[in-house]
């Protein structure tokens, strides 16, 4: 059993304004300098994907997410949620 303690909450999302640039937020590891900055821009963007990364993997998962932000920026376009779900796999926590 995963707890809340054992997992990252993140979000991808495409930023508003008029760049559209991909952009993931790990909302689990803001602090009071950035929180509220962070949350907005995300809240202003349209969303793409939304999960939780197991802790015990986390730093190859944001690697995953890193790569997948690249790559959508570089085509323009999002992935859909099962592509972006099946590269993530055994990162994601349930």
């Amino acid at each position: 059993m995963i707890f809340e303690s054992d997992k990252t909450m993140f979000e991808i999302y495409r930023e508003g304004d008029f760049n559209k640039k991909f952009r993931v937020v790990y909302f689990t590891e803001l602090d009071e300098h950035n929180k509220e900055s962070e949350i907005n821009h995300a809240l202003l963007g349209d969303p793409v994907f939304s999960g939780f990364l197991k802790d015990d993997s986390k730093a190859q998962g944001r690697l995953v997410i890193d790569e997948i932000i690249k790559q959508m920026n570089e085509k323009g376009e999002a992935y859909t949620e099962e592509e972006i779900t099946s590269r993530l796999g055994s990162f994601l926590a349930n």
